[in-house]
């Protein structure tokens, strides 16, 4: 063998256990996941989703229309991928009279006053997020990411673009519910949204997946002071 070819042998061998070659590898494979994997995953489930709670989503409109004045849809711009604006569907909840404002910033008492009946109910058991499964089929968002917010949220839409965490598309579950959804202040939900950016795969979502449906059954979480 030619001195040439040896060499090549222990460059490849160098290569192939170098730290930053490795960390290159998990990247590429992380990026995958996150623009081919992952997308390919919400479009069959969006479909299927929607196509399944179809009959549902429609008695949950009418019971919406039929219990409160206004529309059965919930619309407002939240922060998608990058900060892009989208509007976001979600069933309604409260009354149209409500101020527009963070969820966090309503008082236990202002919640009693503007929520609707059944809209506590919905929002006890997350049905009020189903219409994000359009969302997610349009491309705007994920079943699973960092919550999108509105533009009231400006701390932590700020938090996020300096960490990174905008750079995956917001999520109808993610890290930060399944760790204190509404609870937890605003800095510990940017880092935990920031964790999820850097560490998106498969299993961290089934992981997710999980946790949320653990969530929605004991229903924690709602809201900072839960609802009377």
């Amino acid at each position: 063998m030619s001195e040439k070819s040896v060499a090549n042998q222990v460059i490849t061998r160098e290569d192939s256990s170098d730290p930053a070659s490795a960390m290159m590898t998990a990247h590429s494979v992380l990026g995958a996941y996150q623009e081919i994997g992952k997308r390919f995953f919400d479009i069959i489930f969006a479909v299927a989703g929607l196509a399944m709670c179809a009959i549902p989503m429609v008695i949950v409109a009418f019971l919406v229309r039929r219990t409160s004045p206004g529309p059965a849809f919930f619309r407002q711009l939240r922060a998608g991928r990058g900060g892009k604006m989208f509007v976001m569907y979600k069933f309604r909840s409260m009354y149209i009279q409500a101020p527009e404002k963070a969820n966090k910033d309503f008082t236990a008492e202002a919640r009693t006053q503007y929520i609707t009946r059944i809209g506590k109910f919905l929002r006890k058991t997350s049905i009020d997020e189903l219409p994000q499964m359009i969302n997610v089929l349009r491309g705007e968002m994920s079943f699973i990411g960092p919550r999108p917010l509105a533009r009231t949220d400006e701390t932590v839409l700020k938090l996020r673009a300096e960490s990174g965490a905008d750079r995956v598309r917001p999520g109808i579950s993610g890290l930060a519910q399944v760790n204190g959804r509404n609870e937890i202040s605003d800095e510990v939900k940017a880092k935990w949204d920031a964790d999820y950016a850097q560490n998106c795969t498969l299993i961290e979502d089934l992981k997710i997946v999980v946790r949320t449906l653990s969530e929605v059954v004991k229903q924690r979480g709602i809201n900072k002071i839960d609802i009377p």
